[in-house]
């Protein structure tokens, strides 16, 4: 299904939106969470990008396995390795970015951008809790399977 684009492997095109797009939403529900006076003019950023990183992330999943049946199938030795080594943050970036746009929507849903807590402040500092920490662990992921990914097309 995204073997490729235009003609062009879609993995490397794909991988470009889950790396710039995953970052970015680590970065807004982490200033949503901690700065309650930034919450007016995040929301609906943190929306989009609850939604869109985590699509960027699973579309990159599976376009880089098409790519690894299509075109590395075969890879072994150093190759291989760097290859099976950058395969393996796949699942936990997707999932990683999963839980970090729902704990985004979660937080948009519990903490109002007028400053109020919709379910009370235990509530709010329990999702803000987790969206801070989902971000922690969404932007450890990307980093690791972006660099893998760059040392499995560029290491010597």
């Amino acid at each position: 299904m995204l073997d490729e684009i235009l003609g062009l492997p879609a993995h490397p095109l794909i991988v470009h939106a889950t790396v710039v797009l995953t970052p970015l939403l680590a970065v807004a529900a982490v200033v949503y969470a901690l700065a309650p006076r930034t919450r007016a003019a995040l929301a609906w950023a943190l929306l989009g990008l609850a939604v869109a990183g985590p699509v960027a992330a699973l579309a990159a999943r599976q376009s880089g396995a098409a790519l690894k049946d299509a075109r590395f199938s075969s890879a072994s030795g150093r190759l291989g390795e760097r290859i099976a080594e950058h395969e393996g943050f796949g699942t936990p970036l997707a999932l990683a970015a999963l839980v970090l746009g729902l704990a985004s929507l979660g937080l948009v849903h519990v903490a109002r951008p007028g400053g109020t807590d919709r379910y009370g402040r235990p509530v709010s500092l329990a999702v803000s809790g987790l969206a801070v920490v989902a971000a922690a662990v969404a932007a450890y992921y990307v980093a690791r399977a972006g660099h893998s990914g760059a040392e499995a097309v560029w290491g010597s």
